[in-house]
């Protein structure tokens, strides 16, 4: 297939950088505990020492067999190295801009602070429990919610047993912090 009749952007680091400066705020360092640059780091390995050799192996197999126009292994193969190639740059643009927090300093705390987890109460009687993570670290089906976001920033530096009050797109609502958590210090 010619490459005239393909769309592809060229420009998707742009959307990645863009992605980037909206989710930190402007001048705000991107807080990240020890775990999740682990796993940032570990699916940055795996990229590079695994996945990428294989589609390149893959990409040099194809382009051996001749014509490359209708090649599909080829086309899809390239398609998927850029990809790589993307995520990893991505990758190490977090790394590098990346500060490592870790929560088990304020082991024994109250106060809530970058990696505490809380349970609270909503005026309806709901318990809710969270853990407040590095942007690259949120996965809110399991509790981990960004520092950045409004439930996070209404939390921090509240104490067990404080009515707090969140602002919402309905209107205020009253959360009241049951218990505050923070992991073990690990001693070697």
């Amino acid at each position: 297939m010619n490459k005239a009749f393909v769309k592809e952007s060229d420009n998707d680091d742009d959307d990645e950088a863009v992605a980037l400066a909206q989710a930190i705020p402007a001048g705000a360092k991107n807080y990240i505990t020890p775990a999740g640059y682990k796993a940032i780091k570990d699916e940055l390995l795996q990229l590079i020492d695994v996945d990428r050799p294989e589609v390149v192996r893959i990409v040099h197999w194809a382009a051996s067999n001749g014509d490359r126009s209708e090649n599909g292994d080829y086309i899809y193969g390239k398609r998927r190295l850029r990809e790589i190639d993307r995520r990893i740059r991505f990758l190490t643009k977090r790394m590098d801009s990346a500060f490592i927090v870790d929560p088990s300093v304020h082991h024994g705390n109250d106060q809530v602070y970058f990696g505490a987890t809380v349970a609270y109460v909503n005026r309806a009687g709901e318990e809710h429990t969270v853990t407040i993570v590095g942007i690259d670290e949120l996965d809110p089906l399991r509790g981990r919610i960004s520092w950045v976001s409004p439930v996070a920033r209404a939390l921090t530096k509240a104490r067990e047993g404080d009515v707090i009050t969140l602002q919402t797109p309905n209107g205020s609502e009253e959360l009241e912090i049951v218990s505050v958590d923070y992991p073990e210090p690990i001693t070697d």
